[in-house]
């Protein structure tokens, strides 16, 4: 009598769980940049009034210049989105399909119907975790029925067979599936990536770097998840920072008072003191590559 009631139990809790953390990957509103990224009327004239598009860039940087921005196209301009007229964050990108800037874009995810940003990427992580211990869950309960099935000993009922058979395959085959899911974005999270940048490397005023945001494992997973660890398996907003500026591996010269920076390599940016050495030898891997 107490397995069963065990068995409820856990099923309810693993249930609950994932229908919260579904519920809010798709109903939580990706962030936006907020209005200082925004061109003012003024700015916005000026940009129109520009001849060639030199001069529109030039313009662009000089706006940029009081933002905390630090990546750049691949031609090596300000980002800068036409459709909402700002400028864009560092890891912010314009979804097509939500017709927006989203703050630290993961994807649109169109089975969730929503993007995965900086404001529910949390949310998806836990929705694919408890989504794949909901599936083994199901699939623990289910072998011993499975078994006799397989060997011939379940009643000759076709509609029990028919069950046992569907639950068991369809709840392998997500479990598998979600497994790499979940692992692919786990490993993601512990390299400060998100799944553009892992398509594509984020572009600065030195070349692309992939490990640009990587500051160490432990500060990558608390850009996440947030310090108060209590919250971590909970589908509440805990992730650390604002979704618009990030630390750097490497910081520019500016960020620096004058004579106080550590050893540079360029003259705008130095690499920082915790992953001086990593960081170098990453870049190098990166240049090679």
């Amino acid at each position: 009598m107490c397995s069963p009631v065990i068995h409820l139990l856990l099923f309810h809790i693993c249930f609950g769980m994932f229908s919260w953390a579904f519920w809010r990957s798709v109903f939580t509103t990706p962030s936006t940049p907020s209005k200082e990224f925004q061109l003012s009327p003024s700015d916005r004239q000026h940009y129109a009034e520009q001849d060639t598009p030199e001069a529109q860039r030039q313009v662009l940087l000089e706006i940029s210049q009081k933002l905390p921005v630090h990546s750049r196209s691949a031609a090596g301009a300000i980002r800068f989105c036409r459709h909402c007229q700002l400028i864009k964050p560092d890891r912010c990108h314009h979804c097509s399909a939500c017709q927006m800037c989203v703050l630290k874009m993961d994807h649109h995810c169109p089975w969730l119907n929503n993007c995965m940003g900086f404001s529910n990427y949390k949310f998806f992580l836990l929705f694919l975790a408890f989504s794949l211990l909901y599936c083994l869950f199901i699939v623990a309960t289910v072998a011993p029925y499975f078994d006799k099935f397989w060997l011939g000993q379940l009643l000759n009922n076709s509609t029990v067979k028919l069950h046992v058979l569907f639950l068991m395959l369809v709840s392998l085959m997500f479990a598998v599936t979600l497994s790499f899911l979940l692992g692919f974005h786990c490993w993601l999270v512990t390299k400060n990536k998100t799944t553009l940048e892992w398509v594509s490397a984020p572009f600065f005023s030195y070349g692309p770097d992939r490990r640009a945001f990587d500051v160490g494992l432990k500060r990558n997973v608390l850009q996440v998840f947030g310090s108060q660890r209590i919250f971590w398996l909970l589908p509440v907003f805990s992730s650390n920072g604002d979704g618009q500026v990030f630390p750097l591996r490497r910081k520019p010269l500016s960020s620096y008072p004058k004579g106080k920076h550590p050893f540079k390599d360029s003259s705008e940016w130095v690499w920082d003191n915790r992953h001086s050495n990593e960081a170098r030898s990453d870049l190098h891997l990166e240049a090679e590559f």
